[in-house]
């Protein structure tokens, strides 16, 4: 409990008559990377906004380095980029960053800001002026600059080329190591699969799966079969338990729930079958497969 960072205890959030969140249990610990996933809709919005201090639950209790999330001493600790900003327009990136410097008791230098965020170039041209993926990088720089204890980052990378993708997910990787929590949100399932220490999967306001990456996807049974093989895919895809079946140039992929019985086929059916690979769901498959069980 010493290392909680960020608690939600049997938290309700109403919305009129409907629960944003009905009873969210989590816990965020120092120096791990939590992605909160689920649908539009699931309450993730919601429970950051709670974390936050920007709402306050209508039951059951938040707690922000174990305080309140209005507390001005627990607000300190936190980092934010959130999917809008509404930041002055007119203002010189340089400026931006040197405002949000001077909150903060310890924050990075700038020089370290301006390399963690990718700013090389940026820093004297007006926030307005540029496109939206170098806004994104501003954003990131104002939300890490303080050295936060916790970071939320809701969508990060959207709108971001591959190399400020990479940066910032290097700067994500490095804060994780010198201890500050991440709470990440996004629809890139591919990147919580790259960095989450932990996945937390939120449908209808509550959390309906938890733990590892590994964890998460040992909970769906699908597997995918890849092979080279001239069998016809359709004749494949037409098999009992088979839910696809796709051809690229000489190799098939399967995508099964009966990986063995379908392996056994596959080999009956063409002698020549060769390079057979069996690969566990990836954590896109299985976050479908869970949220699709509590829809």
């Amino acid at each position: 409990m010493q290392n909680v960072v960020l608690q939600f205890a049997d938290v309700i959030k109403r919305y009129g008559a409907s629960n944003a969140l009905d009873g969210l249990d989590l816990r965020v610990q120092g120096g791990e990377l939590l992605a909160l996933l689920g649908p539009n809709g699931a309450g993730k919005t919601t429970a950051i906004a709670l974390g936050l201090g920007l709402l306050d639950a209508d039951g059951g209790e938040v707690h922000l380095f174990g305080q309140s999330p209005h507390a001005l001493a627990a607000r300190r600790g936190i980092g934010v980029m959130l999917q809008s900003a509404g930041l002055p327009e007119t203002l010189k990136v340089r400026e931006l960053l040197a405002q949000a410097r001077a909150a903060y008791a310890q924050p990075y230098d700038t020089g370290d800001c301006v390399r963690m965020a990718g700013l090389d170039g940026l820093m004297d041209r007006r926030y307005g002026k540029l496109s939206g993926g170098q806004q994104r990088r501003v954003q990131f720089a104002l939300a890490i600059c303080g050295r936060p204890r916790l970071l939320f980052l809701d969508e990060p990378t959207v709108g971001l080329d591959i190399e400020a993708r990479e940066t910032m997910w290097r700067t994500i990787r490095a804060l994780v190591a010198d201890g500050c929590a991440i709470v990440l949100t996004t629809h890139y399932l591919e990147e919580a699969e790259a960095l989450a220490d932990r996945v937390a999967v939120i449908a209808q306001g509550r959390i309906v799966a938890a733990g590892s990456v590994a964890q998460v996807r040992a909970r769906v049974a699908q597997k995918r079969i890849r092979c080279v093989s001239a069998l016809d895919t359709g004749v494949v895809a037409a098999w009992p338990q088979v839910r696809s079946a796709n051809r690229n140039g000489e190799r098939i992929e399967v995508v099964t729930d009966a990986a063995e019985a379908i392996v056994r086929r596959l080999l009956a059916e063409d002698a020549s079958l060769g390079e057979l690979e069996i690969q566990r769901a990836g954590l896109a498959e299985a976050f479908v497969e869970i949220t699709r069980a509590v829809a």
